[in-house]
């Protein structure tokens, strides 16, 4: 720790012992827990609430809290910005880019790569800080959050994210106006003034179980918006506001983050959460849960509506209690007179959800949740959240919260990679339902589902025969099923993980669908592939309750469904699901249920989640619900009614796939392809393959290749939302410039393509994944396309047959770029371990691309340059074999001889060479500490050792200089590149 924690620890802590201090500041270097994780979610409660130390003061133990941060008086606090700190560890020592000390602890670090470089971008800069945290851990037990950049774009994550959860800040005042053109020093001006850094630390970085969360910028403006509205609003008119962010921008832990806030700042107020069904509860109670250390407190679930009486009425402050509508109408009540109550209502615009009094015709009165929720706590200050618009003719929702406090839409969400888009096609034709029946279908469903009153609801029920009569006909279930799974095997299975859900209109049609399903895909039943999630009573058939299973064996069902690799890939839901289960890769939706309004967009967004390179959700619609999509987006706001107010693949998805497929075709002008769509040969395949790679990839022209590469990546993004509509002929062309792009990005590195291990892919690899690629658009094949036929798994430039194989390529440009990769990919190895062989190769490289340009080379010349490099980097290595010299050890070897006169002296005594050699990275291997290079004396020890050395096996003088500097240079390299 630097030297200034004590003195801030002092004045941050005025009434405490030092003592108590140096106890603390004992206790924050040796930090108990198993993992780094556990360590760091250690140091964040300690951080947040303080260090809890016990200390004796002479005659008694004492008990004290010291804070590590003064988060009422930003300015009280020492803030450092420190450019290459040196941090040694294991015998290592790394510098970080940036690292800000708050108080003398380093809890924010910066990973920077130059825009200059085009081999170094942010996924770089993320694969750095995974290094780190395994070569320096130490630093990550104290660290609250890592930003990484390559000036284009800036993002910050914890150091549990994936790189997918590295985001980017877009607000330094929280107006979504002008994000589409945030720069890197937008999330410096938004998140690195003091006290807003201060803010962040305290209230907006938490730990749900074992993950490290850190709000994204719409989460913190929008929830301190909340507490404002809030506080202003308590001991007036109670109306807290509406907190409108879309489906999937992580509207459960807003209300974690404000549920903390507004315990922070506003005299611990007990909170009262609400959802209207006992699914959401749990699942809400349960995100709550897992964030007790960061709430500070337990929340509960109330029993009954006495067991929340109880639990209101015995405290007068604190308390997180969560409870159902439902427990509001068994009784009208005051439950608490209280005004520091807050109440937080999930999903607030809820139908039943009334504020008015009415009559049946046998005079019986209903009175809406609304008006029973406003009796029970007459003086609380309500909050409603909800991840769909509030309907212009609802009323009530705004007479109970009020207006809008923030609205995050569908259009900001995907802007900022916070949610995906969903697209939508509508598959009514293949069960031959009239439209009109349809319609009448619709209309009574929604008398069903929008229930006004009980005699609306009873005269429903009476008629849902009708709406079972149409869509529960063995006939249309047998169509839908034949559909589904040929739509799913065609089209859908391939997509990322394969995950899609279908959603029945009632449980009789779930378990009917299942079953023929089964007849069709008696495997899917078999490999586990295909289930059913509904809720169960006693009065089932038997055979069901083998299906669905009690609610433990759904609990599984739902881990099974969001792990990527569980065999569970198909779910048939009916209610369950739909709202609040979040599975990232989900991608696919069938619907065959009527919905409407928020229901309907409430389920959708269940494929709209952030996955990988997902492109967006696809809802396949059985039911008609195109006019029903477009009402309910009416209450969008204008930009999302104007960018997602047709979802239709047919008007968005395959007009740009075929705009982007007739941008690929003029790509390839000058090579012919077209065989690739009749052959069923898989060599000539091949050969085709190969031939548009060499096609695409001219020497010198990168931006031709770079382009093909960005239009290609459109139209395919485009063809996995519209693969049902393509033809085959178009598939089987989407396929091959698929593959095309696909080996452009591996050999030029575009795309940065990585392989299980994280390093790149080998050539067999590359072989598989086109095979498997191919296997999605093209069903008749031949066999496996092996398209470089090498028989090695691994592809080296130290493999001599695989150099001669190269120099006898016809497509020579495929052939240049695959063995520039090679090269460079040495040369990057060398920078690492060999100061001489790396600057070497280096200079050589640049020189032959330099003549190139200039055109002193020509194509076919830079290729056998090249291929010279090449069999002069293999001759070395080779010759390191033959010495019996290490990697390491050869390096000093090359160090020691690269001056000419010394490499000539001992052309005839290379024995006493190798052991000079030998001996050499034996006494560098001894001497080197930890610190030696920040350290003269140790520096002045080495230089000693290795001249003393050298004059002891007569080194001759000439070279001895310039041998000691390559030595003590290679010495550095050696040390920063051990882990």
């Amino acid at each position: 720790m630097p030297d200034i924690i004590g003195p801030a620890l002092e004045r941050i802590n005025p009434n405490v012992d030092r003592r108590a201090l140096d106890v603390a500041i004992a206790k924050i270097k040796e930090i108990e827990g198993g993992t780094l994780v556990a360590k760091n979610k250690a140091f964040t409660d300690m951080l947040q609430g303080g260090v809890e130390v016990r200390w004796f003061d002479g005659k008694e133990d004492r008990n004290d809290i010291v804070r590590l941060v003064d988060f009422d008086n930003p300015e009280c606090n020492d803030f450092h910005v420190v450019n290459q700190w040196t941090f040694i560890e294991r015998g290592t020592n790394k510098r970080p880019d940036v690292i800000v000390f708050v108080n003398g602890l380093p809890l924010v670090l910066f990973e920077l790569k130059s825009p200059a470089r085009a081999e170094a971008d942010n996924e770089d800069a993320y694969q750095q800080i995974q290094n780190y945290k395994h070569q320096i851990p130490t630093l990550f037990v104290y660290n609250a959050f890592c930003v990484i950049s390559d000036m284009l774009h800036t993002k910050v994550g914890t150091i549990t994210a994936n790189e997918s959860r590295f985001v980017s800040w877009k607000s330094t005042d929280g107006s979504y106006e002008a994000t589409q053109y945030a720069d890197w020093k937008t999330p410096l001006d938004g998140m690195f003034p003091k006290a807003r850094l201060i803010s962040l630390l305290k209230n907006f970085v938490l730990f749900s179980e074992d993950i490290k969360i850190l709000a994204g910028y719409h989460q913190y403006f929008a929830v301190n918006k909340a507490l404002e509205s809030v506080h202003e609003a308590i001991g007036g008119d109670g109306k807290g506001g509406v907190f409108w962010h879309t489906q999937g921008s992580g509207k459960s832990l807003s209300m974690v983050f404000l549920a903390h806030l507004l315990e922070e700042k506003l005299n611990s107020p007990t909170i009262v959460v609400i959802t209207d069904r006992n699914d959401l509860d749990s699942q809400l109670f349960a995100q709550f849960s897992k964030c007790a250390d960061f709430l500070r407190q337990t929340p509960v679930q109330a029993q009954s509506r006495a067991d929340l009486a109880k639990r209101i009425s015995s405290r007068r402050a604190n308390g997180i209690i969560f409870t159902t509508m439902q427990k509001f109408e068994e009784e009208t009540s005051a439950l608490s007179e209280r005004e520091n109550v807050v109440v937080m209502v999930d999903e607030a615009h809820r139908g039943q959800y009334g504020f008015e009094e009415k009559f049946d015709r046998e005079g019986k009165k209903h009175t809406g949740t609304a008006l029973l929720i406003r009796r029970a706590l007459p003086s609380a200050t309500f909050i409603g959240f909800t991840g769909t618009p509030i309907s212009a003719e609802d009323r009530s929702t705004r007479e109970v919260f009020g207006d809008y406090i923030d609205v995050y839409d569908m259009t900001q969400a995907v802007e900022d990679d916070a949610t995906r888009p969903v697209f939508y096609e509508s598959r009514v034709v293949a069960l031959k339902l009239d439209q009109g029946i349809l319609s009448k279908v619709d209309d009574e469903y929604e008398k069903l589902t929008e229930q006004a009153n009980a005699e609306t609801i009873d005269a429903s029920k009476r008629d849902f025969a009708n709406l079972d009569a149409v869509l529960g006909a063995p006939e249309v279930i047998d169509a839908l099923c034949r559909d589904i799974v040929e739509h799913y095997e065609t089209n859908r299975a391939h997509e990322l993980t394969g995950k899609a859900m279908i959603v029945a209109y009632s449980r009789p049609a779930a378990m009917a669908i299942y079953q023929r399903i089964c007849d069709f895909r008696p495997s899917w039943k078999e490999e586990g592939k295909l289930g059913v999630v509904m809720t169960m009573s006693n009065q089932d058939p038997e055979w069901w309750f083998d299906v669905v299973g009690n609610k433990a064996r759904i609990k599984e069902m739902a881990k099974r469904f969001k792990d990527d690799t569980d065999p569970l890939k198909i779910v048939i839901v009916v209610d369950m699901w739909l709202t609040g289960f979040d599975v990232p890769s989900l991608a696919t939706m069938y619907i065959y249920k009527p919905m409407r309004g928020y229901n309907l967009m409430q389920a959708i967004a269940r494929v709209n989640r952030v996955y990988k390179d997902k492109v967006g959700g696809l809802v396949v619609d059985y039911v008609g619900i195109a006019n029903t999509l477009k009402r309910a987006m009416k209450d969008y706001t204008k930009r999302d009614q104007k960018k997602y107010g047709d979802m239709d693949i047919g008007k968005t998805a395959y007009p740009k796939f075929l705009e982007k497929l007739a941008v690929c075709r003029d790509k390839m002008f000058g090579f012919d392809y077209s065989e690739f769509l009749t052959t069923e040969s898989a060599a000539r395949r091949s050969e085709l393959i190969t031939g548009g790679v060499n096609h695409i990839l001219a020497p010198g022209d990168e931006d031709t290749a770079h382009d093909f590469v960005e239009q290609a990546g459109v139209m395919l993004k485009a063809y996995g939302l519209s693969k049902s509509r393509a033809t085959d002929a178009q598939r089987v062309e989407a396929g091959y410039f698929q593959v095309v792009r696909e080996l452009i990005l591996q050999l030029t590195e575009q795309g940065g393509c990585r392989g299980g291990s994280g390093g790149r892919l080998t050539l067999k690899q590359v072989n598989e994944r086109i095979n498997a690629l191919l296997e999605q658009n093209i069903v008749h094949t031949d066999g496996v396309i092996d398209l470089f036929k090498v028989e090695d798994e691994t592809v080296s430039i130290f493999d001599p047959k695989f150099l001669t194989s190269l120099s006898r390529m016809k497509e020579k440009n495929l052939a240049y770029e695959l063995l520039k990769k090679l090269i460079n990919d040495q040369i990057k190895g060398y920078r690492k371990k060999s100061v001489t062989q790396a600057k070497k190769y280096s200079e050589l490289m640049q020189s032959m691309v330099n003549s190139y340009l200039n055109g002193q080379l020509t194509n076919a010349e830079v290729f056998e340059e090249m291929l010279k490099m090449a069999k002069e980097m293999l001759s070395e290595n080779q010759k390191a074999k033959e010495l019996g010299l290490t990697d390491e050890e050869f390096a000093f070897y090359e160090a020691l001889t690269q001056p000419q006169a010394i490499a000539d002296y001992y052309r005839e005594k290379n024995d006493e060479l190798v052991a000079i050699t030998q001996e050499l990275a034996a006494k560098m291997r001894e001497m080197r500490t930890v610190d030696w290079q920040k350290k003269q004396s140790a520096r002045a020890a080495m230089r000693v050792a290795i001249k003393r050395l050298l004059k002891h096996h007569k080194y001759p003088p000439e070279g001895m200089e310039s041998a000691l500097c390559t030595v003590m240079e290679q010495c550095e390299l050696w040390a920063d590149n051990v882990a």
